[in-house]
């Protein structure tokens, strides 16, 4: 491992590259990361250097997102088939035609999504800020797309909205078991419950906090507290420990392993760095319409 990874580094070095990696990685390759985050965050981070090549250790939609946001870079995959199954969900003609047969409604995408959806949206959200997007837009007919969970969560904090949620879900918060979670409440009564907005309500109504996995870093490290139980992907609990090594986490429920996420080894990095392999490319009309969406997020949630 020592040696593949001083090969990654000495290719990272000669490429003038970044390494993005999502919370939800592999330990190994949180471990090489430059810039560790959630997936929008890192690309506006991304968008602030000066490295001409992005190697995004995430999946799809994420290095899409860079793309977005940094069009001039050349942005990297490391493994081709890294999807997301909750972006596959919804597509753009999914959208065009809910707007044929609904032309007043407000398109509000999550971040997990694809470029061509974000491209046919009205604004873009992310778990962080869909609450306040969704309060500060004057439309009032809303299509929240395509997460029905996160939608949810946002229905119940904004009722003066008539918001439509998509038929859409992350395959692993909604594995994350209430009975489950209970028992590790009733083994662990001094810990705290951090839940990620994708999952379902009955989870959601047991936990302390509800919050990005960038929001439960914060949270993690200003607590008094040092037991915590944490309700999303498992990868999520290695950044935690990062973070902040005095402190115990235990999983709300297993498995809560994505396997998108965890498809990037070492070995596919440095195949990304010595190939140029996968490269994202998008049509630059995608790109503009989508960053549009993108503007529109950061103007309603300041």
């Amino acid at each position: 491992m020592k040696a593949l990874i001083e090969k990654i580094q000495k290719l990272k070095s000669q490429k003038d590259a970044v390494i993005l990696v999502h919370n939800y990685q592999k330990k190994e390759i949180q471990d090489i990361a430059d810039i560790l985050g959630d997936s929008l965050d890192l690309s506006r981070k991304a968008k602030g250097t000066s490295n001409p090549m992005i190697i995004f250790c995430g999946v799809r939609f994420m290095a899409e997102t860079a793309k977005i946001l940094s069009p001039d870079k050349k942005v990297l995959l490391p493994v081709f088939d890294a999807g997301c199954p909750m972006a596959d969900m919804v597509t753009a003609n999914d959208i065009l035609d809910y707007k044929k047969e609904h032309p007043d409604v407000f398109v509000v995408s999550y971040v997990n999504t694809s470029a061509e959806v974000k491209a046919v949206s009205d604004i873009c959200c992310t778990s962080a800020n869909a609450v306040q997007i969704v309060k500060n837009i004057k439309a009032r007919k809303i299509l929240f797309v395509p997460d029905k969970n996160l939608g949810d969560f946002v229905k119940r904090r904004v009722p003066e909205k008539e918001i439509q949620l998509w038929d859409g879900y992350c395959i692993v918060h909604v594995r994350i078991n209430k009975e489950h979670l209970k028992k590790m409440k009733k083994e662990h009564p001094e810990a705290l419950v951090l839940v990620h907005p994708e999952c379902e309500s009955q989870i959601i109504e047991l936990a302390d906090e509800v919050t990005s996995t960038n929001g439960m870093v914060k949270f993690v490290k200003d607590s008094e507290k040092t037991e915590f139980i944490i309700a999303t992907e498992e990868g999520m609990i290695d950044r935690l420990k990062k973070e902040a090594p005095d402190k115990i986490f235990y999983p709300a429920s297993k498995p809560t392993l994505c396997r998108n996420m965890k498809k990037t080894g070492l070995e596919d990095v440095l195949r990304s760095f010595t190939c140029e392999q996968y490269e994202i490319n998008l049509p630059d009309p995608i790109i503009r319409n989508a960053q549009a969406a993108l503007n529109r997020m950061l103007e309603y949630s300041k």
